[in-house]
């Protein structure tokens, strides 16, 4: 059985990808450093923790790291929030995930009021029973921290009774650090095989697709029999 179920939120409830790649382009290149977008997007996913050290060296984070971070964040709530929008059907699969008995968590890289936030966007706020964020915890995706966390949260919640949703290859492998099962998502535009190589159980497109495909996935309340397949 499955009585919960842990969900990512940037790129996997709302698509924001993008936008937080942008955001921390003109941050770093506020402080000096001209680093490729595209570059930057390949490691969103990770909290700051995570992601900086992938492009500063260990001095510079050191003097800088948590200013450069703090400007990120006021940029992205003051220039970007507002351009973020919620993939269609998260309401509904949330819904149909209630509608079942189970619980839904949040578990995010993301500081507590991005996640605030982003919850509103996603019309979600009176559907989910807890969250983590990144100021729950000391060390981000992919470390298992906030996965761990999402099931203290819970209560009573074994790892092995929780299936997870991330759209990220930093989702995934948390999750399977965490000893927790994971469905990956393709809306955030990581690739199928990074998701599969990560560990994910199962591949959807997007939250529609999830719950088109709801009572035959890993997420369905019910036990799975090792010949029905997992995959939609």
């Amino acid at each position: 059985m499955v009585p919960a179920v842990i969900f990512d939120v940037d790129g996997t409830l709302v698509d924001s990808v993008d936008l937080h790649a942008q955001a921390w382009h003109e941050a770093f290149l506020r402080f000096g450093y001209d680093i490729p977008v595209e570059k930057i997007r390949s490691q969103i996913g990770k909290g700051g923790d995570k992601l900086m050290p992938v492009f500063l060296p260990e001095k510079d984070l050191e003097e800088k790291g948590k200013e450069i971070e703090k400007f990120r964040g006021e940029l992205f709530q003051r220039e970007y929030m507002s351009r973020v929008r919620s993939f269609p059907k998260v309401r509904e699969l949330f819904l149909k995930i209630r509608s079942e008995g189970q619980k839904v968590a949040l578990a995010s890289s993301a500081k507590k009021d991005e996640v605030t936030a982003l919850k509103r966007i996603a019309q979600i706020e009176d559907l989910v029973s807890c969250e983590t964020s990144a100021d729950d915890i000391d060390s981000s995706k992919p470390d298992p921290d906030v996965f761990q966390a999402a099931l203290q949260c819970l209560k009573c919640i074994k790892p092995d009774e929780a299936v997870t949703v991330g759209d990220t290859l930093y989702d995934a492998e948390a999750a399977r650090k965490a000893g927790i099962r994971g469905v990956g998502l393709l809306c955030g535009g990581f690739p199928e095989e990074d998701l599969r190589a990560a560990g994910c159980i199962a591949i959807y497109r997007d939250p529609a697709d999830l719950l088109a495909n709801y009572d035959k996935s890993p997420l369905a309340p019910r036990e799975i029999s090792a010949d029905e397949p997992k995959v939609a």
